[in-house]
């Protein structure tokens, strides 16, 4: 890079921007590979009813229970340095973003972790956290750990939505399920297990944490929304709480614009500095890319690239918050001081892999 580094965004503004060639970019492979994300937009979720309804016409629990919105087209943003140096369609537009929801639980456990709240993160859910779903000969034996990196194999029902009701896992409702860290199966009704017990750990609303202790900070937009299923209450203390989705495979999850989205990239690009204050340790940035052992390109819940699986095309330095194969997507990658914001595109990879190319690591 011949520029110095911009580290972070002004509040709320426009972020600053840069042109390619003054990074050291090259522009014309830039253009086209957004030119080339722009082709292969979803046209699909326009209509986001239909969209899901497809999704679901197979699967074993077919009903939406959280709510929806369209998808406004193929829209992202680049940045490089910390500079703005390419965007597309309307990144403002409040879009949906599926599975980059259980990236955002996985950044409030962090932030209880950090507060302490969360002493060790192998300690018993059941120590910390008085519920039903974490009792038993089998339940009270899941971690923190086992839930972060979707291990806990746990088998109950929540929300009216059975452990096997979510087919991603490929556990169908006769699998025979292992003891806690044994088997790994990514299923949306577990994550949703773990966003319960951080909101009873918190003693308030997911969405009310994460705004207080992270997007209020990071000078973030007042547009983001979290949302659960409409029967995804508990009663704390009195009160009637909201427990929100970590997903969006039945609805609701995180809605949010493509520059917030870049403003929690580049928080974790940083290292959890924004300017001077810390918002994330660095212990629990490390430990969020540290690999599960029975996953190498998982880590808690942040998708890694360390064998080029997930995205071939895109360097094995980056990681991700991925959702819907990865139509929803936070791409950093620290070779390359990069952060890629995609939305609504198909075949995500060859955009990582385009735009890498044109970076000089």
């Amino acid at each position: 890079m011949t520029a110095k580094a911009l580290a972070f965004p002004p509040p709320r503004g426009d972020w600053p921007r840069a042109e390619p060639e003054w990074l050291g970019i090259d522009s014309i492979h830039l253009h086209r590979a957004i030119e080339g994300a722009k082709a292969r937009e979803t046209t699909a979720a326009r209509d986001m009813a239909s969209y899901l309804e497809k999704i679901l016409a197979s699967q074993p629990c077919p009903d939406l229970l959280g709510p929806w919105r369209d998808a406004a087209g193929a829209s992202g943003v680049v940045i490089c340095n910390g500079y703005l140096v390419a965007e597309w369609g309307d990144p403002e537009a409040i879009e949906m973003s599926f599975s980059v929801s259980k990236s955002y639980v996985s950044l409030v456990a962090g932030v209880a972790f950090d507060r302490g709240l969360i002493r060790d993160l192998r300690e018993t859910v059941g120590a910390l956290v008085d519920d039903p779903a974490f009792t038993g000969p089998v339940h009270s034996r899941i971690t923190w750990e086992h839930l972060l990196y979707q291990t806990s194999e746990w088998g109950g029902t929540l929300w009216d939505r059975p452990w096997w009701s979510d087919p991603q896992g490929k556990q169908a409702r006769d699998h025979r399920l292992a003891e806690p860290g044994e088997v790994w199966a990514y299923n949306d009704v577990r994550i949703n297990l773990l966003a319960l017990a951080l909101t009873r750990l918190w003693g308030r609303a997911l969405p009310e944490v994460l705004v207080t202790e992270v997007l209020e900070p990071l000078d973030a937009s007042r547009t983001f929304e979290w949302h659960g299923y409409r029967n995804a209450w508990i009663e704390l203390d009195g009160r009637t709480i909201p427990v929100v989705s970590g997903g969006a495979h039945w609805g609701a999850g995180v809605w949010a614009n493509a520059y917030d989205h870049a403003r929690i990239a580049l928080l974790y690009l940083r290292r959890g500095l924004w300017g001077s204050r810390r918002l994330l340790s660095e212990v629990w940035i490390d430990s969020t890319t540290t690999p599960c052992t029975l996953n190498q390109d998982y880590g808690k819940l942040w998708w890694l690239n360390r064998r080029s699986v997930i995205f071939p095309a895109a360097p094995s330095t980056g990681f991700c918050a991925r959702g819907n194969l990865g139509r929803q997507l936070i791409w950093v990658d620290p070779a390359r001081d990069l952060v890629v914001v995609s939305r609504w595109s198909d075949n995500v990879g060859a955009l990582l892999g385009a735009i890498s190319d044109a970076i000089p690591s």
